[in-house]
């Protein structure tokens, strides 16, 4: 029997970037960790960057059944795998070398049923899961993440010390980790994260639009204004980064680099997943799902090269040369609107994340959710401070408009809010995310809407039947025939 003073004290599987710094975390920490991957270039790799980075306590396993004995029992180990059928195959190769009581951890983007049914899979063979949402790209792999485990609540206490130490410490709030739930309820909070995360990024590039194309504002302004903002009350990791992505010169020829790059966006699938979800649950989330549509009609640039030649004596063109703008007033004025529009988006992830707590009865706390986004992770900001204190005071709180610090705030806004999506609306720009946020605050604040209409066209051609505002029960007309016999 090997002997267990030797053994590392946890393992990793799958090391592209987020595995390897990830581990390299983990032995810089001080936890002797044991690393693994199919190709074993990866694994000689990140065996040598931790000789470089500090003589880690990194041990590198070119074949899985040696790597699974090298570590000591319980046996724990975190895969960083490209989510779906890798995942399940990373799971057949190790699990016949684990016994009864080892712990298997899946810290990739992976739709969270599929966390659920593994789970209990790996239960019937006497294995432990933990599906757990890991937030911060390689920096924050590195240097401290944002983690979201959630599955077996045994299967974390084997590894609460380790991710304790190796998430991003936060001075007045602590590590940003937490046990977030049971079944597949890690995933399903960093999916909306990174849903959160699309609308965020689609309204800073509307800011960034209406400052260049209306503003008329060179990269060296949007370079100070990015980082004036990022001292103030939007302080943010996207904030800072695009700070910096505006001062980047381009090594490849003249001017800077933001210009070069095409318009042309990606994605890995989180966003619609997100917004999938938000449909099935019924739950509105128009910022994130407006950032999603942007990202497919971006994908669409030959088209829309095409579509600029068509439309090129629409005088498009002259409607923007004939915006006259203060400098000074739109900058103030986009900082406010860019402000009021990402509160939305937060709040529609924080009303989704509570609506399948409550369908899944995982009893997720939404301002620990905030707490644990403070740092490490891509959303986070100094506003999420600001979120978690307003679930604290309420934590039933309907939704995050309504608080009493954030309605004030909106109020405050409002006004600069509607001045930047009509500035945009009559140069002819686009504002998809603030235009749906500023509708969704416009819809959640009015006591009535025009939706008695809709449903009176719903009685009238289906016969849904209708409710009524001065009486109870459920009532049907025939209107077709009261309509007829008036125009008799």
């Amino acid at each position: 029997m090997a002997d267990q003073s030797k053994l590392t004290r946890i393992g990793l599987a799958g090391l592209a970037v987020m595995g390897q710094n990830l581990a390299l975390n983990i032995a810089e920490k001080g936890f002797p960790i044991s690393v693994y991957n199919r190709s074993t270039s990866k694994v000689d790799e990140t065996v040598e960057r931790a000789e470089k980075e500090g003589n880690l306590p990194l041990f590198g396993f070119h074949d899985p059944e040696s790597f699974v004995n090298s570590i000591q029992k319980p046996r724990v180990i975190i895969m960083l795998v490209k989510a779906g059928a890798p995942v399940d195959q990373t799971i057949k190769t190790l699990s016949q070398y684990m016994e009864k009581g080892d712990c298997i951890v899946d810290g990739g983007n992976e739709w969270y049923e599929n966390t659920e049914r593994r789970e209990k899979a790996m239960a019937e063979l006497g294995l432990l899961y933990l599906g757990m949402g890991v937030s911060g790209g390689e920096e924050g792999a590195r240097n401290g993440p944002s983690m979201m485990p959630g599955g077996s609540i045994e299967a974390y206490k084997y590894i609460e010390d380790i991710v304790l130490k190796v998430a991003a410490q936060v001075p007045d709030s602590g590590p940003c980790v937490t046990y977030i739930g049971e079944g597949g309820s890690g995933n399903f909070v960093k999916m909306v994260h990174n849903g959160i995360e699309y609308g965020d990024m689609q309204l800073i590039s509307e800011a960034y639009d209406v400052l260049k194309s209306v503003g008329k504002l060179s990269n060296e302004e949007l370079h100070e204004v990015f980082s004036e903002w990022n001292k103030g009350e939007l302080q943010s990791f996207l904030v800072e980064i695009t700070a910096d992505i505006f001062g980047i010169k381009d090594d490849k020829g003249d001017g800077y680099l933001v210009d070069k790059v095409l318009d042309k966006t990606g994605m890995k699938g989180t966003g619609k997943w997100t917004v999938q979800q938000a449909a099935d649950l019924s739950i509105a989330a128009p910022t994130i799902a407006a950032s999603l549509d942007s990202r497919f009609l971006s994908g669409l640039k030959d088209e829309r090269v095409e579509a600029a030649k068509v439309f090129k004596s629409g005088g498009f063109d002259d409607i923007l040369a004939d915006q006259k703008v203060d400098k000074e007033k739109l900058i103030n004025d986009v900082r406010q609107a860019l402000y009021a529009a990402k509160i939305c988006s937060y709040a529609q992830g924080m009303n989704l994340i509570r609506a399948k707590s409550n369908e899944k009865g995982w009893n997720l706390k939404l301002g620990e959710l905030a707490r644990i986004w403070k740092g490490g992770c891509i959303i986070r900001a100094i506003f999420l401070d600001r979120i978690k204190q307003a679930y604290d005071r309420d934590s039933e709180l309907a939704n995050l408009l309504v608080d009493p610090e954030f309605a004030k705030e909106m109020v405050e806004r409002q006004s600069a809010w509607r001045r930047v999506v009509c500035l945009a609306i009559n140069a002819g720009i686009s504002t998809p995310g603030m235009s749906s946020s500023l509708a969704y605050f416009d819809t959640y604040r009015r006591d009535r809407l025009p939706a008695n209409l809709v449903q009176a066209q719903r009685d009238y051609f289906g016969a849904h039947t209708y409710e009524r505002t001065d009486m109870p029960g459920s009532f049907h007309t025939e209107w077709f025939k009261l309509a007829k016999n008036s125009s008799l």
